[in-house]
């Protein structure tokens, strides 16, 4: 999808503030007819804007609380085979492909550090897997979200990259502290 209009964003970030809202109230919430909503959410999944219907469970409520992140370096020509290898793999409950010196960084989850040490075995085991580094999540510090972009999308400068500084800067790239 190309571009978004200012109901498509005002769907979004009703969305974004109460994920599992019924067509019903989305469209009380905004003044639109359920048709006009369940018709623009439709256009919406069918042009690929939301990832998923699935709820995010807790993999700590499974008996897995510790999660790490696995850099997977692997022989470029085995890519795709090592990728349905590894997503074979239970403990497995994300990766992506990276650019740059790793090839694919995989979320995993164990009950504790042998459970660790034995998923990572059996990743390295993968032929065509060359070398992994696994470091241990410590915590999530920003979750994954979408809002600040939709707040971005909203505002007149819209998306363009622009960074706005705390203190105005002079002509000469100084910065000004004001007093």
């Amino acid at each position: 999808m190309s571009s978004l209009d200012r109901v498509d964003l005002e769907l979004l970030n009703a969305l974004a503030d109460d994920h599992r809202a019924t067509v019903v109230a989305l469209a009380d919430r905004l003044g639109l007819s359920r048709n006009t909503v369940q018709a623009r959410m439709l256009r919406l999944e069918r042009a690929g804007v939301f990832h998923s219907y699935e709820r995010a469970m807790s993999t700590k409520a499974l008996g897995l609380p510790i999660e790490a992140m696995v850099s997977v370096m692997v022989r470029q020509a085995d890519l795709p085979r090592i990728t349905t290898a590894i997503a074979e793999i239970p403990e497995v409950v994300q990766a992506h492909g990276m650019s740059g010196q790793v090839d694919l960084l995989v979320r995993v989850v164990a009950r504790d550090t042998q459970h660790l040490f034995d998923v990572d075995a059996r990743i390295l085991a993968i032929e065509g897997v060359e070398r992994t580094e696994t470091s241990l999540v410590m915590g999530e510090v920003i979750g994954y979200r979408v809002r600040p972009l939709l707040e971005a999308s909203a505002s007149p400068s819209g998306l363009r990259g622009e960074h706005r500084a705390e203190h105005p800067a002079d002509p000469r790239g100084e910065v000004r502290r004001e007093s």
